[in-house]
C-alpha cells in the first residue's frame, strides 16, 4: 500500500470517526416528543429513531383501538382526488336527510366548525381538485415506496399485498365519472384501467357482482392495519422508542419560541422536538401552541366477516355508497362513511346499516347481515378543509412539526409522512415539495 492510499484510508477513517460522534451526539442531546401513537406518529417515530433522535410517543387512548387501527387499510395511489370536490356539497346536502347514507354532517353550534365548513366550501373547486392531483400522488408513492422498504426489510412482519384496487359503480353517471378518472390517473403516470361488468366479474369470479364496470387501480396495495400498527410498536419499543398510551396532554412550557416541556395529566417532558400528530384532537392542541388548524373529526364506522364467507380477492370500493371492502387474513373488513361530529356524540349504528345495505346492492347473493352494535369500531379521522393533511413547522415555533389532518388518508400516506417529518427535523432536502401541505395556508 502506497503512501497516497495510506493517507486516503486514515482520512477515511478520520471522516467516519467524526460521523459517528456527530451519531453519538445527536442521540445524547435531541429528544423528540410525538403526541399520538397513530401511524402517523408511530411512522414518524420510526424515521427519527433512524435519524439518531430519542424518541417517545404520547397518545391519550389505547394504541390497539385508535383509528389507524380499524380502517379499511389501503395504500392508495388512486386517491388522488381530495374530499374537497364539486358536487360533495350537493350531494351531501341530500344525504343529510337520509339517517344510512354515507355522509352527514351533525348540525350543532361551534364556531370552528362554522369556520371549517366556509373553508370547506370555498375549496370544493375544480381548480383546487387539479392543483392537490400531483402532491397527493407524489406523497401517496412515495408512501407506497416507504410500505415496500418496511416490508422488504424484515425488521417486523405485517400482513402485505400489491394486488390493485377495484373502485365499481352501477349507474351510468358515476361510470362516466369513472372513465375519466381512469384516464386523469393515466395523466398522473398511474396504472390504471376501465373494465366493463364481465371483466369485473373475471377478477372476482367467487362473488356475482351487479355492476356497470369499474376502474382497476393496479398500482394501490393493502394491509392488515391492526397487525401493522401492533408490530410496529413493539419493534419501535425494542429499539429504545418509549411508547406512553392512556395519558393526554394538557399543556406547553415555551420559551423563545421554542416547547421545553410537553405536560400530561400524569408527567412533564423536556423536548428538543415536538411532532403534533394527535389526529382528530391535533386542532385544540395546536390552539394552545398560537396555532389555528382548521380541522373537524370525521368519524367512520367499519367490522369483520370471515373471508371464508365473503370470497373477496382484492380491495373493492363501491361508488355509490362510499363503501370499503378489504380482504385481510383471513378476515373481509367492510367499512365507510363520514360523519362530521364531535368526538363525544354516541356512535350512530345506522350508517352501519348503509354499508350492509350496499354491499347487498352490489353482490346480492351473499345477504351480508349488519353486525351487532359491540361489533362494530369506529374511530375519527382528522379532516381539513381542503382535503389535503398538514405537514410542516407550526408558525411561530422553532421546534413543533405538524403531522395531521390526513382524513381518510392517515394509513395510506402514513408511513410517507413520518419519513418528511424526519427530514424536517433534521432539516434535510424533503423527498417533495411540502408547500400544498403547509400548516400555516389557511391564515
Amino acid at each position: 500500500m502506497n503512501r497516497e492510499q495510506r493517507t486516503e484510508n486514515r482520512e477515511q477513517r478520520t471522516e467516519n470517526r467524526e460521523q459517528r460522534t456527530e451519531n453519538r451526539e445527536l442521540t445524547m442531546s435531541t429528544s423528540a416528543i410525538i403526541i399520538g401513537g397513530g401511524i402517523i406518529g408511530l411512522s414518524s417515530a420510526y424515521y427519527l429513531h433512524k435519524a439518531g433522535w430519542q424518541v417517545t410517543v404520547i397518545d391519550r387512548g389505547d394504541l390497539a383501538n385508535n383509528c389507524s387501527s380499524g380502517n379499511a387499510g389501503y395504500i392508495c395511489p388512486s386517491h388522488f382526488t381530495p374530499l374537497a370536490a364539486p358536487g360533495i356539497i350537493s350531494q351531501g346536502l341530500k344525504w343529510m336527510l337520509n339517517s344510512r347514507s354515507p355522509f352527514y354532517i351533525e348540525p350543532r353550534l361551534s364556531l370552528s366548525l362554522a369556520q371549517w365548513g366556509l373553508a370547506f366550501m370555498r375549496s370544493a373547486t375544480q381548480s383546487h381538485v387539479d392543483r392537490s392531483a400531483t402532491p397527493l400522488r407524489d406523497i401517496s408513492l412515495l408512501s407506497l415506496a416507504c410500505y415496500q422498504e418496511w416490508q422488504n426489510s424484515g425488521e417486523f412482519p405485517f400482513f402485505y399485498r400489491h394486488d390493485g384496487m377495484l373502485e365499481l359503480c352501477q349507474t351510468e353517471e358515476n361510470a362516466r365519472h369513472a372513465r375519466h378518472t381512469a384516464e386523469k390517473a393515466r395523466q398522473l403516470g398511474l396504472d390504471a384501467e376501465w373494465l366493463d361488468a364481465g371483466q369485473v366479474q373475471a377478477l372476482e369470479p367467487d362473488v356475482a357482482c351487479d355492476t356497470r364496470g369499474g376502474i382497476w387501480f393496479r398500482s394501490d396495495a393493502h394491509v392488515n392495519p391492526a397487525e401493522l400498527m401492533k408490530n410496529l410498536a413493539a419493534y419501535l419499543t425494542t429499539k429504545g422508542v418509549h411508547i406512553i398510551d392512556n395519558e393526554s396532554v394538557v399543556n406547553f412550557l415555551k420559551q423563545n419560541n421554542r416547547i421545553q416541556k410537553v405536560v400530561t395529566t400524569r408527567n412533564s417532558y423536556n423536548a428538543d422536538l415536538v411532532v403534533l400528530a394527535a389526529g382528530a384532537w391535533s386542532r385544540e392542541l395546536a390552539s394552545q401552541l398560537g396555532n389555528s388548524l382548521p380541522m373537524v373529526a370525521g368519524r367512520g364506522y367499519s367490522f369483520v366477516k370471515p373471508q371464508q364467507d365473503y370470497p373477496f380477492r382484492r380491495p373493492l370500493i363501491l361508488t355509490e355508497g362510499r363503501v370499503a371492502i378489504t380482504p385481510m387474513d383471513g378476515q373481509v373488513r367492510f367499512g365507510g362513511t363520514m360523519e362530521i361530529t364531535a368526538t363525544t356524540t354516541p356512535p350512530r349504528f345506522k350508517r352501519v346499516e348503509g354499508i350492509v345495505q350496499s354491499v347487498n346492492r352490489f353482490f346480492p347473493g351473499l345477504s351480508l347481515q349488519a353486525p351487532a352494535n359491540e361489533e362494530v369500531w369506529y374511530g375519527y379521522r382528522p379532516c381539513s378543509p381542503d382535503g389535503l393533511p398538514y405537514i410542516g413547522r407550526l408558525p411561530g415555533l422553532e421546534n413543533a412539526i405538524a403531522a395531521t389532518g390526513h382524513a381518510m388518508l392517515g394509513l395510506s400516506l402514513g408511513a410517507a409522512t413520518g419519513l418528511l417529518v424526519s427530514q424536517i427535523a433534521g432539516e434535510q432536502k424533503t423527498d417533495m415539495d411540502l408547500t400544498p401541505f403547509d400548516p400555516a395556508r389557511f391564515n
